[in-house]
């Protein structure tokens, strides 16, 4: 069971909460990244109205729903903010549309299929058809693959 603490030491992470603490941190500074690129489009801050001589269009308009991005850490989730009555379409420079994941993710990808055991995933590298195994015969349904060698 994990103690709750109270006052300054609550914001200290602790070794066995460290990996979460980091995770929100960087979550927290993604998403005010975010907010900060759309105070910076608008002019304004949050909240803040319009001046009415030579102001840029457009208010928020809430977030959009939640996204999962995967950086070389983990993956955290944020919320893009929505911006309308622009004359273009708002596309965030730090989070383009339709992007899941940092470019180092997506070149790390390719590697690491590369990387993947020998022996597994290959039907010349010692699987088997588990139905071979069975002394009545094969099962019905699809036939189930196991490693050859592995007793149990």
């Amino acid at each position: 069971m994990q103690k709750m603490t109270a006052g300054p030491a609550a914001s200290r992470p602790q070794w066995e909460t460290l990996e979460a603490f980091a995770r929100t941190h960087v979550r927290d500074f993604i998403q005010q990244l975010l907010e900060d690129e759309v105070t910076e489009l608008l002019g304004r801050e949050k909240s803040a109205r319009r001046t009415p001589v030579d102001a840029p269009r457009g208010a928020r308009n809430g977030h959009g729903r939640p996204r999962r991005l995967a950086l070389m850490n983990g993956t955290i989730t944020v919320r893009r903010p929505r911006v309308r009555d622009l004359e273009e379409r708002f596309v965030s420079r730090l989070l383009p549309l339709f992007q899941r994941r940092t470019p180092e993710v997506a070149a790390l990808l390719p590697e690491l299929c590369l990387r993947a055991p020998s022996g597994l995933g290959s039907p010349r590298r010692g699987w088997r058809r588990a139905s071979s195994a069975r002394p009545d015969g094969p099962r019905r349904g699809s036939p189930r693959v196991e490693l050859s060698g592995n007793s149990g």
